[in-house]
C-alpha cells in the first residue's frame, strides 16, 4: 500500500470514528479532539491556536476550524461551495505559505479533510469529508465542498435549476442541520422538552416552523429538543405545544385504548408543562409556537 494509499484509508477511520462519537453526543469538546484514537493511538486532531492543523505524519491538512462568529470572512459561498480564508500571515511574508501550503496539498492530492465547525466556547460539530476544490490567492481563500458529490459539479458558479436544489439540500443536510441540533440540544441541556428523556442517540433538533418557510430559520428560538417519538408526534399533529409552554394531545388520541407506549408515552403527556431553557433568548418563540399550534388544532 502506498503512503497515499495509507493516509487515505486512515483518514477515512477518522471519520468513520468522529461520526460514531458524534451521535453520541450533541458536540465534540476540545479536549476530546485534542486526543482521540481511531485505530493508530490517540492523535490530536485541532491545532491549540491555529484554525488549520496540520501533523507532520500527514500529507497535507487534516482539520479546519470554522467558527460563525470569528473574525475571518468563511462562509457559504453560492449554492454549493464554502469560502474558507488563509491564515493570516506576518506582513512581508508569502500569503500562500504557512499553514495554507498544505490545505493547498489537501486541493492537490484530492485529500478529504474535516471541517470542525464551533457551535459554543469548546465545542464543535464535524463536517465531513470536504475538499478543497479551489485556491483563490488574489482573494487570499480557498473554496470547499462539503461533499464529495459537490466536487463534480461541471460549473459550481453557475447551476441549473436542479443543480441548485441538490446542493442546497446536501449544504443542509451536512452542514446546517447538524449545527443547529447541537446548538438546540445544547440549550436544552441534551433532554427531551416533552418527557425530559436524556438518551442523546434517541433526541432530535426539531422545527417549530418548517425551514422550508421564510422564518423556519435553523436559530434556537425555532427549535425544540424532542425526543424521535414526540418528534413524529409533533410532525403528525399528534401532539401540540400552546404559545404558553403546555403539551397537548389529540383529543382522538386521548381516547384510543392500545399498550404501555401509548399510555405512557403520549397520552400522559397531555397538560404536561414544556421544558424549556432559562435564558429568555433561547426559549422557544411564541409567534412560531402559536403559528403551528393553530395547525395542530386546525387536525384536531
Amino acid at each position: 500500500m502506498s503512503d497515499l494509499s495509507q493516509e487515505l484509508s486512515k483518514r477515512e477511520a477518522l471519520m468513520h470514528a468522529l461520526a460514531t462519537e458524534f451521535a453520541g453526543s450533541a458536540s465534540l469538546s476540545r479536549a476530546q479532539l485534542s486526543r482521540f484514537d481511531f485505530g493508530w493511538g490517540a492523535e490530536r486532531l485541532i491545532d491549540t491556536s491555529k484554525g488549520i492543523w496540520n501533523p507532520q505524519a500527514y500529507a497535507a491538512t487534516l482539520t479546519i476550524v470554522s467558527d460563525p462568529m470569528g473574525a475571518y470572512d468563511d462562509g457559504d459561498h453560492g449554492d454549493s461551495l464554502y469560502r474558507y480564508s488563509y491564515e493570516n500571515r506576518p506582513p512581508g511574508q508569502d500569503p500562500r505559505g504557512g499553514s495554507n501550503a498544505k490545505l493547498r496539498e489537501a486541493m492537490k492530492l484530492a485529500l478529504p479533510i474535516v471541517m470542525l465547525r464551533k457551535v459554543a466556547d469548546g465545542q464543535f460539530v464535524p463536517i465531513m469529508p470536504v475538499y478543497v476544490v479551489k485556491d483563490e490567492p488574489e482573494h487570499r481563500r480557498f473554496l470547499l465542498a462539503l461533499d464529495e458529490s459537490l466536487r463534480f459539479l461541471p460549473d459550481p458558479a453557475h447551476l441549473t435549476d436542479d443543480q441548485r436544489r441538490y446542493a442546497q439540500r446536501v449544504v443542509r443536510q451536512r452542514m446546517h442541520q447538524p449545527e443547529f441540533r447541537a446548538r438546540v440540544l445544547s440549550a436544552y441541556e441534551s433532554k427531551c422538552a416533552v418527557c425530559v428523556l436524556k438518551k442523546v442517540p434517541l433526541l432530535d433538533a426539531a422545527h417549530i416552523s418548517a425551514d422550508s418557510h421564510d422564518d423556519g430559520l435553523p436559530v434556537v428560538p425555532n427549535g425544540l429538543t424532542l425526543c424521535k417519538i414526540h418528534h413524529a408526534a409533533y410532525d403528525e399533529h399528534i401532539l401540540g405545544i400552546s404559545p404558553d409552554y403546555v403539551v397537548h394531545i389529540n383529543a382522538d388520541v386521548l381516547a384510543e385504548i392500545d399498550g404501555p407506549m401509548l399510555k405512557y408515552g403520549l397520552q400522559q403527556m397531555d397538560q404536561r408543562d414544556l421544558w424549556v431553557p432559562t435564558p429568555a433568548a433561547l426559549k422557544p418563540d411564541r409567534d412560531r409556537l402559536a403559528a403551528r399550534f393553530e395547525t395542530f388544532t386546525s387536525a384536531s
